[in-house]
């Protein structure tokens, strides 16, 4: 019973939906043309893992989106800490930041190609974009709204700003910086799949749009299911992270 109880309930979770689905499948309820059972899935990652053509394409888009990703959360974490040392920037800036942020990311692929080509350049600056808008303006958002008695207090004990900034403002920043990172990743990796899906010729999305063409039905869900594993990898990793760098937010 212990052992039971050790086991997350996430693991739990999918492996009834998963034995549902194979039951399901099996038994006809489902139609295994259109939704195969695990079993041939697991088959089909057998087979695309030792044709290398899993590996090489999941490889690509992790790249893609976590230099886009990567650049774009290190950009918006120092340009929300400049924006909010100034009220007037913050001002000055703010709308521009919030159109961009409403707008659809992939309107603006065309344009990316024409400034700088049609080349991998012009899709991670497009993924990098979309993680630095919403990284700086949820770590603008968290630095504003630190109390300033607390900044008041630490002055008054003679902090200067260099251990205000570690004292005051990291530790009640990191909790909303950490939901920042866990929804720019996730929307990086969206993003990246559209832009294979739209313009790429490798990548998990253009093989997840080769699959649709030709029918590959087991193909297509293995891509899927993989981009989906690897949006719940990074969360996973954050909160392991996040638990160990902010334990005083741990419930």
């Amino acid at each position: 019973m212990r052992v039971i109880r050790s086991v997350p309930a996430a693991v739990w979770f999918f492996a009834l939906f998963f034995t549902c689905w194979q039951a399901l499948a099996s038994l006809r309820i489902l139609d295994p043309l259109f939704f195969p059972p695990p079993s041939r899935l697991f088959s089909t990652v057998g087979s695309l893992l030792a044709s290398g053509e899993l590996g090489r394409e999941a490889g690509r888009t992790l790249t893609r989106a976590s230099v886009g990703f990567g650049t774009g959360a290190v950009a918006g974490i120092l340009a929300a800490a400049l924006v909010s040392s100034w009220p007037w920037l913050h001002r000055a800036t703010q709308p521009a930041i919030a159109a961009l942020y409403s707008s659809p990311k992939l309107t603006l692929l065309p344009m990316l190609m024409l400034l700088v080509g049609v080349n991998e350049t012009s899709r991670i600056l497009l993924v990098g974009l979309s993680s630095f808008l919403l990284v700086v303006m949820q770590v603008s958002d968290a630095v504003r709204s630190v109390n300033p008695d607390y900044v008041n207090m630490a002055a008054s004990y003679g902090a200067g700003q260099a251990m205000v900034i570690r004292r005051v403002y990291l530790p009640a920043c990191l909790p909303q910086i950490f939901t920042a990172l866990r929804l720019a990743f996730g929307r990086a990796l969206v993003l990246t799949i559209s832009i294979e899906l739209l313009s790429g010729q490798n990548g998990l999305g253009s093989m997840i749009w080769s699959a649709w063409q030709t029918f590959a039905v087991e193909k297509l869900y293995v891509g899927v299911m993989l981009a989906v594993g690897f949006g719940l990898l990074f969360q996973a990793l954050v909160r392991i992270l996040e638990r160990r760098l902010v334990p005083w937010e741990r419930r």
